[in-house]
């Protein structure tokens, strides 16, 4: 009995911002099944029901609380973090569609991770861990295998998605080494194109829209291009680690798949899954260059043709953690069979 009075006094808290997405809940629930206790930010706390009900099969109510946060707002930033050991930055704005003004993504993805940042500097918080994104590596450069000393050239043509995550990391770094009285460590979490199973139902996040549309025969055809993959839940168990492992601290993790995947691969993969609607032709890249012309999208999928293969120095990732990545297979496997159950 006094020893569960004990470890329940001494269970440490976690600041998850963004708690209702895709990653966040996956992060969320591995936080809740390793003993710690969870706060979790949302813009508008009406949706707490929706992120509980997500969580159900490993929630425990006393282990769970919520604030309400805005990346464009100062106002509740201290006392969130203030009884916090930790804080993981999620929260960043994300949309399937090119904006028409790329600050629209770029403004709330800066502000908020500096509002984080100084958060977690005026409170106890011990450990700041940002989910960054391998777009903050990747592209801009011609470099085959990229490693966590690149980044994103900003300069160029990116797309506005792609631009927000590097200059909101960049950002950070710069506010971790330019202070001298900085009180916590930092770690980025950086991954590649994120699958895997759903915890909710909201399928418009970027990886359940796109292999929904797959499944269901939405796309006649695939451009020519290639992702770096990981699983949701490998995301999550990296964040987690990344807590406490000390040679985590001040550095880049890099969490995908060590080679490139073509798009129309992870649709052949589909394909043997059952899912017979999923495409098996690319579009021609004239054509989508063509439309580049007069199209965003359009333009920013030419872009990614243009960027070709390239693959990802996971040596770190492996050494630091002994990961073992889950394989692309069970990825989808898994994350087609929450998406039937959601669609069905």
């Amino acid at each position: 009995m006094f020893y569960f009075l004990f470890m329940d006094f001494n269970q440490k808290k976690v600041l998850v911002t963004g708690a209702s997405g895709y990653i966040a809940l996956h992060c969320i629930k591995e936080l809740l099944v390793n003993g710690y206790k969870v706060k979790g930010s949302l813009r508008n706390l009406d949706r707490e029901v929706e992120v509980r009900n997500s969580l159900r099969t490993v929630i425990n109510n006393k282990n769970i609380e919520f604030c309400k946060l805005n990346l464009l707002n100062d106002e509740g930033w201290e006392d969130a973090a203030a009884d916090c050991d930790y804080l993981i930055h999620i929260a960043s704005p994300c949309c399937i569609e090119e904006p028409k003004n790329e600050k629209d993504l770029i403004e709330p993805a800066l502000e908020g991770t500096l509002r984080a940042l100084k958060a977690a500097q005026n409170s106890k918080v011990n450990k700041l861990i940002l989910t960054s994104s391998m777009g903050a590596i990747a592209y801009g450069h011609n470099k085959k295998i990229c490693c966590p000393s690149d980044w994103t050239d900003t300069s160029k043509d990116i797309g506005a998605y792609i631009k927000s995550k590097t200059l909101a990391e960049k950002a950070a770094w710069d506010f971790v080494n330019k202070q001298s009285d900085v009180s916590f460590t930092m770690t980025s979490i950086n991954p590649g194109m994120v699958f895997g199973p759903l915890l909710s139902n909201d399928i418009e996040g970027i990886s359940a829209n796109l292999i929904t549309k797959m499944i269901t025969g939405k796309f006649p055809a695939l451009p020519d291009i290639y992702f770096t993959v990981v699983d949701v839940r490998d995301v999550a168990q990296l964040h987690l680690k990344s807590l406490k492992n000390k040679q985590s601290d001040q550095k880049r993790i890099i969490a995908t798949s060590q080679e490139g995947i073509p798009f129309l691969e992870i649709s052949k993969i589909l394909r043997k899954l059952g899912y017979k609607k999923s495409p098996n032709n690319l579009v021609p890249t004239k054509v989508i260059k063509s439309l580049a012309l007069f199209n965003r999208d359009m333009k920013y999928t030419s872009h990614m043709i243009e960027r070709g293969c390239y693959g990802a120095d996971i040596s770190e990732t492996i050494s630091i953690f002994d990961w073992k990545p889950i394989s692309l297979n069970k990825t989808l496997d898994d994350m087609t069979s929450s998406l039937k159950n959601i669609l069905k």
